[in-house]
């Protein structure tokens, strides 16, 4: 059987040494860290949203999204909860399909990987830095202290760049170019928001649940909803780490893109106009800076009645039904200029990686060299936020390893 050697222990790296060693391969994972699976400790806040059943090709992105069909229709979620349940992971599903342990532990995840590999008998190397990799008859992979180890079969589960502090550094993008293969351009992918303005220190850590779109000109692009927070350089939450990879694109494109925030999102502008004339109609007396109290998080009203050009002084009774239509759409359509991202060390994913085009979608092998093969975060596939980057990881990591181990 032939002696497959990955580079990188993550999720992805983890799942194709399990399955490459099941097919009875000889399998040696080289890892930089000290330990394998560090990142997953970090995913789901810590609790390890490791898969979700309403997985859809939908949720992936990319140059060629659909690339992902295969790996994720031969181990798809169905396979994965069952691997992972006779692991010994009960899952426990939540909002939007997502699938935890139930342990709500990211540890509990990464124990029975671990403890799994050891079973195995899979070669662990770690503390080891791969710079470079050779094709002869077999393969031979160089380490930073000037050792070589030898294969059969490679296969690259480096991850991206995103999360750096866990190894994740485009080193594998490195390797991948120096057998020939091309990159499309990375960014950072699943990632907080910059935003043009200068509200941002006042309203730093204010957090509602409401709706982000975003916009080209009058057309909806994309939109969620839930929980989303203001921040020193502009806005983060849920919402916005989904909406992130499109915004970027955009302006990776030098295209203009506007995010749009609506506060109140149960009524449309003319049914909150409605609502805040009859509420207005009990306050007469109350400044406007008071009157919106109890409606909105109180340290939003000063920036929004300044944006807005509304004295926050201003005697409720003196409004007029134009300044509460002001008022009424800033709530439910405020817009604003997005200027950038945080970087890689803060996104969860990495966006664009090795060209699809150069790898064969049912087995994970290069197109280029043959016994090569590509798994996880280091391919131009990312997923949305919810468990399908994990996902990603193990079908391609399954698959990968699988074909791998093939004489």
């Amino acid at each position: 059987m032939p002696k497959v050697l990955i580079v990188g222990g993550g999720a992805a790296g983890m799942m194709a040494a399990i399955s490459a060693k099941i097919n009875g391969a000889e399998v040696v994972v080289l890892e930089r860290n000290n330990r394998v699976g560090k990142k997953i400790l970090a995913t789901g806040n810590g609790r390890c949203n490791y898969t979700n059943i309403n997985l859809s090709i939908d949720n992936y992105h990319g140059k060629n999204p659909k690339f992902a069909y295969s790996c994720l229709s031969k181990f798809g979620v169905a396979e994965t909860l069952d691997f992972f349940e006779r692991l010994g992971i009960t899952p426990a599903i939540e909002e939007k399909g997502k699938v935890f342990p139930l342990s709500f532990q990211s540890s509990s995840v990464l124990d029975v990987l671990r403890f799994e590999l050891e079973d195995l008998g899979v070669e662990l190397l770690t503390d080891v830095f791969v710079i470079g990799i050779n094709k002869g008859e077999k393969f031979e992979l160089i380490l930073e202290d000037g050792r070589k180890v030898y294969g059969d079969k490679v296969i690259l589960a480096t991850g991206g760049c995103a999360a750096p502090n866990t190894g994740s550094d485009g080193n594998g993008y490195t390797l991948a170019k120096s057998m020939g293969h091309s990159i499309v351009e990375v960014f950072p992918g699943l990632v907080q928001l910059k935003l043009e303005g200068d509200i941002f220190k006042q309203v730093d850590g204010v957090k509602f649940v409401g709706t982000a779109g975003l916009y080209v000109g009058n057309e909806l692009i994309k939109e969620d909803r839930g929980d989303i927070l203001f921040t020193n350089y502009g806005i983060s939450g849920p919402p916005i780490l989904q909406l992130s990879r499109t915004a970027l694109e955009y302006l990776n494109n030098n295209k203009a893109i506007e995010l749009k925030v609506s506060i109140i999102d149960r009524k449309t502008e003319k049914e909150l106009f409605d609502y805040l004339i009859y509420r207005f109609g009990f306050m007469a007396k109350k400044t406007i800076e008071k009157g919106l109290i109890g409606l909105i998080n109180k340290r939003l009203i000063p920036p929004i009645l300044k944006e807005v050009n509304i004295d926050k002084n201003k005697q409720i009774a003196y409004l007029s039904n134009e300044e509460v239509r002001r008022l009424a759409n800033i709530l439910t359509d405020w817009r604003f200029n997005i200027s950038g991202s945080k970087s890689f060390k803060d996104a969860q994913v990495t966006a664009g990686g090795i060209n699809t085009d150069e790898i064969d979608s049912s087995t994970m092998e290069s197109k280029l060299i043959e016994g090569l093969y590509f798994a996880g975060e280091i391919v131009d596939i990312d997923g949305d936020c919810g468990g399908f980057n994990l996902q990603w990881a193990w079908s391609s990591g399954y698959i990968a390893g699988e074909n791998a181990s093939l004489d």
